[in-house]
């Protein structure tokens, strides 16, 4: 039987994995170096600032925290002026706060499972966090000088801190979050993404790839189909959260072997108060038997290893090991 690790190298490189991988079962990530999400509140009834400065609140009710964008809140009051605005978060370098990490890390098999850093938000995240969405959409039209200067800004503080974080534990995965569109449609035209994004994740990606890092897993729940061929360009070997909005069989079609497929299970219509065994399995068998053994990854869409409603994660992982039974 094949390692974890093994099972999907061998996936994503169509050779003749011996199981369907489960989910984010490859990828042993390290929270304890994700320094640079320090402030976004994780449970329901918090507000906090991260170090960017952005405001954070998590309603009762919701699923996750979002940023606050009133007049007192918002980091970027004008794009043209960001300079006055915007301060690189501190990264700390002391031994006593890496500590956690490395432990972490050095317990880790390397030949069982990726030692994974994990890193969000992302570049074109950040630009919305701190100006809202519409104003920074707007922005890559109106300003897209001070646009090209504020993702330049916040690309080398990701660079400063993969420095840092390869030097301390040593990764030999990456697991990016950047959410690049909605359910049906990128937040951009190729042309304006490959002008705003491509360059800053080159650096960002190749940095990696040239410091040890295998694997570069990226998270965007969305459509991006059309943004496929750049993410190739980018240096990325699994788009993760990829919906079914994105044709997964054709994209599998066109261009597996160069890239791979990580998602499938829509978390929307399976990660719910009323979620059932029998939802679940229809939806990973249909996934399975239609996206195929080679170059995808059964796996809810949303960025991490757990589901909002208690079993959910749990009950895809049971079933994909049925499709294993079935399929393999």
């Amino acid at each position: 039987m094949l390692t974890k690790k093994q099972n999907l190298l061998e996936t994503i490189k169509g050779g003749k994995p011996d199981r369907f991988v489960k989910q984010y079962e490859f990828l042993n990530m390290i929270f304890e170096a994700a320094f640079p999400m320090a402030g976004i509140p994780m449970v329901p009834g918090l507000t906090s600032k991260d170090g960017w400065g952005v405001t954070w609140t998590f309603m009762e009710g919701q699923i996750g925290g979002f940023p606050v964008h009133d007049e007192e809140h918002t980091v970027i009051k004008d794009i043209t002026e960001w300079k006055k605005y915007v301060k690189k978060p501190f990264i700390p370098t002391d031994d006593e706060s890496w500590a956690p990490a490395i432990a972490h890390a050095n317990a880790i098999d390397r030949n069982e499972e990726f030692i994974t850093a994990m890193y969000a938000p992302g570049v074109f995240e950040m630009t919305h966090h701190m100006m809202g969405m519409e104003n920074a959409l707007i922005a890559f039209y109106e300003e897209p000088e001070a646009m090209h200067e504020l993702i330049d800004y916040i690309t080398e503080f990701e660079l400063e801190f993969a420095e840092i974080l390869i030097d301390r534990i040593h990764p030999d995965a990456l697991f990016h979050h950047d959410d690049w569109g909605s359910q049906i449609s990128s937040f951009f035209s190729p042309e304006m993404f490959n002008e705003f994004f491509v360059p800053a994740y080159k650096k960002i990606y190749g940095y990696y790839k040239a410091n040890g890092v295998e694997l570069v897993v990226h998270h965007s729940d969305s459509y991006a189909a059309n943004l496929v061929p750049t993410m190739i360009e980018m240096g990325i070997d699994i788009f993760q959260g990829v919906m079914n909005t994105n044709n997964i069989p054709a994209l599998i079609k066109t261009y597996g072997g160069q890239i791979s497929f990580m998602g499938g299970l829509h978390s929307g219509e399976l990660d719910f108060p009323g979620w059932s065994s029998e939802i679940i399995a229809k939806d990973v068998a249909r996934a399975c038997k239609a996206n195929g053994k080679s170059f995808y990854i059964p796996c809810i869409t949303h960025g991490g290893a757990m589901s909002h409603f208690p079993g959910v994660y749990e009950e895809i992982d049971q079933q994909i090991d049925k499709m294993s039974k079935e399929m393999f």
